[in-house]
């Protein structure tokens, strides 16, 4: 089970606490991607994997649910490469809290013991933010805090005096080193790409700034549902499920300034710092919907207001940035899926100014997969005329020579084990994000329906005029 291979200085034994283990999140995403991370070699030479929830079940059951998810989700094992990674995996039921650590102790107690010595504990809360305090409480309580790491889940809280709270909570048990707050979207490979290619060519280095941009898009509509995490979503919506996690963070990814080197401090405060220019969203400014049908989703209200949709123009008040909307869009059941961050450029001056093709001087990055840069230019047509066109030209990240990409969860779970926190948020950031919605919460703008498979409500389109969304009008 390797590919990657395991280096001298890589992780010593683990254990991989797995909070949550039964739910959806887990099964989606974290298991598979554990179970990738073996494959890969990417894994400690000795670790196990210790799955808790509430109810009780063999460990044989629940390495059977792991399978299951694995069949569903991917990727699909090999029944020798299942055999190995099955007998390192095991499940500590009746939940765990302050009063009642459930079965944990019993079997990490057993855990620890088969790996001998004192091997690095990983807890995983892939649980909802609800539950973070009363976990973070219990692992002090149990004395399963000290020198592990701990990954909480997105959204860290669920409003500023939510956020203060638990950061409060998370650290008089946790040191700020031990703590992995996961926003899978910096993660991805293409969102990584985008410190390559600003700060390793001068031709995109050169127009990254307000003289020479117009307008940035950063686009995440999806077809998606929500059936399978509806009691989930119908207590976060849109708002807090993508527009303060994922799309502020790429914001700050394409806004911020130069760090003084790509390592995690200097890449951390970059982007904590272009967050504290970004200016308090204006509702007047920010478009919200529900898609038709979500009341009559099982498990959402039949009252429910929440909103599946969001659009919003972003202000960062920073020399290089102010006076450049950043145009933010994304909602369940829409006609596609994708994820786009697009750089619109202005229109240089002189001779064929005002005649240039629409769509023209664009720069696009898609997030998706293992990523995508495209370019859009004007070209002459051949031939005897003065014919211009808009040329295009995409350069998909994975087709790059003796490219090896990881997906996100992979990416992220991987650098949790060598102890890399640059692709994670802090405080300070969040603290300046909540400090950003915090209008838009305290005074939400009014809930427009919205027909599923179509782009959103009327008014998105008004938002950006006279601009118009680059996907999908």
């Amino acid at each position: 089970m390797t590919k990657h291979g395991e280096s001298a200085g890589g992780p010593g034994p683990t254990v991989f606490v797995l909070f949550g283990a039964t739910g959806d999140l887990a099964r989606r995403l974290v298991l598979p991607a554990f179970y990738r991370l073996a494959r890969e070699g990417l894994l400690p030479g000795q670790w196990l994997l210790v799955g808790n929830g509430r109810g009780d079940m063999a460990h044989e059951d629940f390495r059977a649910r792991v399978r299951g998810a694995l069949a569903e989700f991917g990727p699909e094992p090999e029944p020798r490469e299942w055999d190995a990674f099955a007998e390192r995996v095991f499940f500590a039921g009746s939940g765990f809290s302050a009063d009642s650590p459930g079965s944990l102790l019993d079997v990490l107690g057993k855990s620890r013991g088969a790996l001998g010595g004192d091997p690095q504990l990983v807890h995983y809360l892939a649980v909802p933010p609800a539950a973070f305090a009363g976990l973070t409480k219990a692992l002090g309580q149990h004395e399963l805090a000290r020198g592990a790491r701990v990954v909480y889940e997105k959204p860290f809280g669920t409003s500023g005096d939510d956020f203060r709270e638990l950061d409060r909570v998370v650290h008089s048990v946790l040191d700020e080193q031990q703590v992995y707050r996961i926003d899978h979207f910096l993660g991805k490979e293409a969102t990584q790409d985008l410190h390559v290619l600003r700060f390793a060519n001068e031709s995109f280095a050169a127009f990254w700034n307000r003289e020479h941009v117009e307008s940035v898009q950063i686009d995440v509509p999806e077809t998606l549902d929500v059936t399978d995490r509806a009691q989930f979503y119908d207590a976060t919506g849109a708002v807090l499920d993508m527009l303060v996690t994922h799309l502020f963070q790429v914001a700050a990814e394409v806004a911020m300034e130069p760090p003084a080197s790509l390592g995690s401090l200097d890449l951390q405060a970059a982007r904590e710092e272009v967050i504290s220019c970004f200016r308090p969203l204006d509702p007047a400014e920010v478009v919200l919907g529900q898609f038709d049908g979500y009341r009559d989703v099982p498990g959402v209200s039949p009252r429910s207001s929440q909103n599946t949709f969001v659009a919003a123009r972003l202000w960062i008040d920073s020399d290089r940035w102010r006076g450049v909307p950043f145009y933010l869009r994304t909602g369940k059941r829409m006609a596609a899926t994708a994820q786009r961050v697009s750089l619109v450029l202005r229109e240089p001056p002189g001779p064929l100014s005002g005649q240039l093709p629409r769509d023209a001087n664009l720069l696009s990055l898609s997030l998706a997969g293992d990523g995508e840069i495209d370019l859009s230019l004007v070209a002459k047509k051949p031939g005897p005329a003065l014919d211009l066109d808009v040329a295009h030209a995409a350069i998909p990240l994975g087709a790059l020579s003796g490219a090896d990409p990881l997906p996100a969860y992979v990416r992220l779970i991987h650098d949790v084990l060598l102890g890399d926190r640059s692709l994670f948020t802090r405080p300070d950031g969040l603290a300046a994000v909540w400090e950003v919605a915090e209008p838009l919460l305290s005074r939400p703008p009014q809930v427009s329906s919205y027909v599923p498979g179509s782009w959103g409500p009327p008014q998105a389109r008004e938002l950006i005029e006279p601009g118009r969304w680059l996907l999908g009008q």
